[in-house]
């Protein structure tokens, strides 16, 4: 899957040397850049995805500061002290840049989306919401040499050497860990969630098997296997019991008749709903709802 970031800049003071050289994997792009700096150099940027800048290497007596508003005071980012920033997506950042001659960087942006479908496993939000500029890290920082040899490399290796050392570097500015082991034939916690979300949301209709088993990219008979090993129910039982919660909050909330009930829960008809509910809820809709009331 071709990736492409984003972002929106305003900035000036900056010769690009030797053009944007870029490299694409599957739901992260590598920028590396070659710059020259004018006695000032600086603007913003914002970007819809979340991203790193590395600072690989800078020539001059001055230093980059960085600032999350213009009028805000500016840290320098040093390259053997503070060269790694994680910026969250729509976040905005400044640069100063003075008495900087040279500037060579690395800009990592990635889809958390499509990083969440390739790890089987959910970003932690907080850990994508929350902002760590200019750190170091011995390990990120090698990774990031390799990317940025691997860009200009004239002969690159294979896709999956960049496209693995991209993922590795995510990973381990995220510090993202591994989840425990599921239980086995159980669907990972995103299709879980991705199916449960989709029948809830369409559970007034007839759901497809085939629809929730695109959802999660699995065959029909995988997903229906793995959807009952994880809830302890098939897809058509999860979507009963919407159903019929959605019918106990209309029941309770006004006294509309049982055919208005049947119809906005998704039942055929009255007879239906009643046959349904007196089966799940072991008494009928009319008794359940005295109940509630007394």
């Amino acid at each position: 899957m071709t990736f492409q970031p984003r972002m929106q800049n305003r900035i000036e003071g900056f010769f690009v040397l030797g053009g944007l050289r870029r490299r694409n994997w599957n739901g992260i792009t590598a920028d590396l850049w070659d710059v020259e700096c004018a006695p000032y150099a600086g603007g913003y940027y914002v970007a819809r995805d979340p991203r790193l800048f590395i600072l690989l290497d800078h020539r001059g007596r001055g230093r980059p500061s960085v600032k999350l508003s213009p009028k805000s005071f500016g840290s320098p980012q040093e390259r053997r002290e503070s060269p790694i920033s994680y910026i969250p997506a729509d976040m905005d950042l400044w640069v100063d840049i003075t008495e900087v001659q040279y500037v060579r960087h690395l800009d990592i942006h990635f889809n958390a989306d499509v990083v969440s479908r390739r790890l089987m496993e959910d970003i932690d939000p907080r850990k994508l919401k929350n902002p760590q500029l200019l750190f170091f890290d011995q390990r990120v920082m090698a990774l990031a040499e390799l990317i940025a040899a691997e860009i200009v490399n004239p002969a690159p290796l294979h896709d999956l050497y960049g496209d693995g050392l991209a993922l590795a570097l995510v990973i381990d500015v995220l510090k993202m860990m591994k989840t425990p082991p599921r239980k086995r034939g159980s669907l990972a916690s995103w299709q879980l969630r991705r199916a449960t979300d989709f029948i809830t949301a369409n559970s007034m209709r007839n759901i497809r098997l085939q629809e929730l088993a695109d959802l999660t990219g699995l065959s029909q008979s995988h997903f229906s296997h793995s959807f009952k090993a994880s809830t302890g129910m098939a897809p058509h039982e999860w979507q009963m019991n919407a159903r019929l919660d959605r019918a106990k909050e209309l029941l309770l909330a006004d006294d509309q008749p049982l055919t208005s009930v049947a119809a906005e829960a998704g039942f055929s008809d009255q007879a239906h709903f009643t046959r349904a509910f007196r089966k799940h809820v072991g008494t009928t809709p009319a008794r359940w709802k005295k109940a509630r009331q007394a």
